[in-house]
């Protein structure tokens, strides 16, 4: 009895895995075209900017109207048709595995693909990560549905599926897969491990063969950081873990506001922000959109120390306001961009100061990154490997270690809590739950 129960449990074990695979394969598909689509649409911001330059001020009108539009439309299509579908993604999908929240069905994905692509295309500061994650959930439910799976295994493929959507966003297989055990289910078990590698593992294969299998973000060889780094490393971590506090304030803050328009339609409170959006976008097209050409000049260290607070502080202030609006898009990237210009700052100052401890900028841009990602989800060993992933910088993982440890506690000593815990709780809890 105890044989044939041990290798009952080995064949769902292997079907799962190879579910896994398949659940990863068709969520790396969607994020990779989800991914080629917002390419195309940021160099299509880019011409339509160049184009409306041309025009003066009929030009100028036409790119504020366009974006107040394209804002409007996509939350408009969350609220018609997907209302799951709004922000991020992540604290949904957290929700159904804590039977907080019912799954999404499948008309989620086109909205989110759909809403994402106009809202990030338009200039919004927004993540594709949000959206690919989410999908990918979407998926891997409806895959172990089809097949008949039953509630846990059906959960387990949600999970994996979310993390094949991280994978497949920023080109980091482990990432994903770390992100699953790390932060959506918060435990080690042997099944939701190997869904997890496994999705991870097709969508990346997928994502690959597409998209290229360069890391998304291109840095000069760093040396191994001395001993004598370390105390700059965790005053790093401070800074960055209360500039992370600030973030979360700020993104909480601006739902409170939009809570407060209630009465005002979505769609008219996106139409303010998308024409704000448009008249930055007419004013400094560098930094509007998902952010990532921001990021990598941040890793190579352009910009002096002026130029580098005021895009700090634009896209401090634009991230919250975007996310604000309820349309589809993650924060990962906007993280990325804070983190980079706040560690080019640090690192900056230190080699003007303390020429002795840091010889390159860059690499405190690149372990505050990490950092700061951490100071926000408090989830660091994802936003370790995240960073080191994304830019091939395997040599500064104790910086990196270093920095994410001061940003734990900062937060922690703030009682400042993780912002997908916090953007949960504001979710409506589902009907008949304790906490209703």
């Amino acid at each position: 009895m105890k044989t044939a129960a041990v290798e009952e449990n080995h064949n769902g074990l292997i079907a799962l895995g190879l579910l896994s695979l398949i659940v990863g394969v068709v969520s790396g598909l969607i994020g990779v075209m989800f991914r080629r689509s917002l390419e195309q649409a940021d160099r299509s911001r880019t011409l339509f900017l160049v184009w409306a330059h041309a025009e003066s001020v009929t030009g100028f009108c036409i790119v504020v109207v366009a974006t107040a539009a394209l804002t409007a439309l996509a939350v408009w299509l969350v609220r018609r048709f997907a209302p799951q579908a709004s922000g991020s993604g992540i604290p949904h999908v957290e929700a159904v595995l804590r039977a907080e929240q019912p799954p999404a069905t499948l008309i989620l994905i086109p909205v989110k693909f759909v809403g994402g692509v106009l809202a990030i295309g338009c200039g919004l500061a927004l993540g594709r990560e949000g959206p690919t994650v989410q999908m990918g959930a979407s998926i891997a439910h409806t895959i172990g549905t089809l097949f008949r799976r039953d509630a846990d295994d059906c959960r387990v493929l949600l999970a994996a599926g979310a993390g094949a959507g991280l994978a497949a966003a920023f080109n980091s297989p482990i990432a994903g897969a770390v992100f699953v055990l790390e932060e959506l289910v918060r435990r080690f078990e042997t099944r939701t491990a190997i869904s997890a590698l496994g999705a991870s593992a097709g969508a990346i294969a997928v994502a690959r063969l597409i998209h290229g299998d360069l890391p998304d973000f291109q840095l000069a060889a760093q040396p191994f950081p001395g001993f004598g780094t370390v105390p700059a490393h965790l005053a790093l971590g401070v800074v960055v873990g209360m500039l992370g506090v600030a973030y979360n304030h700020a993104i909480l803050g601006a739902l409170t506001v939009a809570d407060r328009l209630s009465r005002w339609p979505v769609e008219a409170r996106a139409v303010l922000v998308g024409a704000g959006v448009g008249l930055l976008a007419w004013i400094a097209p560098d930094l509007v959109g998902g952010g990532d050409a921001i990021t990598q000049r941040a890793l190579e260290g352009t910009g002096s120390l002026t130029t580098i607070a005021l895009v700090f502080t634009v896209r401090f202030a634009l991230g919250a306001l975007s996310y604000s609006t309820g349309a589809p898009g993650g924060l990962f990237a906007p993280m990325l961009v804070l983190g980079a210009q706040a560690g080019l700052a640090f690192g900056k100052i230190c080699v003007h100061w303390f020429p002795g401890v840091a010889a390159d900028p860059t690499a405190f841009a690149v372990v505050a990154m990490a950092a700061f990602f951490t100071a926000i989800v408090r989830a660091p060993i994802t936003g370790i490997i995240l960073a080191t992933e994304m830019t091939g910088s395997f040599t500064l993982l104790l910086p990196m270690l270093t920095s994410c440890f001061a940003a734990m506690i900062v937060p922690s000593m703030l009682h400042c809590p993780p912002i997908y815990d916090s953007l949960r709780d504001r979710m409506p809890k589902r009907k008949g739950d304790p906490a209703h």
